[in-house]
């Protein structure tokens, strides 16, 4: 069974109730249970984590080589300045995909550049919760089926 890895960055457990309008009324909890139906859908086994510790997400992201198929990643505020994560993200050598709940494109200037997304399959933004499914969707087809692990 396929394996995908789903992070978190800064601030998203604060998802439902941190700036609603911006970022949607859905949970964390509420998205993982989203992503859970359509990973059953697709025969792929998803695991969450979620930091608001640089650290902790590079141990995370190390943690996944050897172990996963491809990492979703929502870095938050991370993804405008963390090159420590970008260079985690790589050494893994896992397809990823960037997901952002709102359109960072549309917001503040500072949000337009992500240091993720050149070394990513590719970036979802600006789809609400659905983003995370799309994400799940899309790093399916980088995925083979079966036991990549062979």
């Amino acid at each position: 069974m396929r394996k995908i890895t789903i992070l978190n960055g800064p601030n998203l457990n604060m998802l439902g109730i941190r700036e609603p309008g911006v970022y949607g009324k859905e949970s964390l909890a509420a998205i993982e249970l989203l992503v859970r139906k359509r990973a059953e859908e697709l025969n792929i086994s998803v695991s969450f984590f979620q930091t608001n510790h640089e650290g902790e997400m590079i141990d995370r992201i190390h943690s996944s080589y050897g172990n996963d198929d491809g990492i979703i990643i929502n870095p938050g505020a991370w993804t405008h300045y963390s090159y420590a994560i970008r260079d985690a993200l790589s050494a893994v050598s896992l397809p990823v995909v960037e997901v952002h709940l709102s359109n960072i494109h549309k917001r503040e200037a500072f949000r337009h550049v992500s240091v993720v997304a050149p070394i990513a399959v590719g970036q979802i933004a600006g789809f609400g919760a659905l983003g995370y499914v799309l994400a799940l969707d899309a790093i399916a087809g980088q995925v083979p089926s079966g036991d990549s692990k062979a």
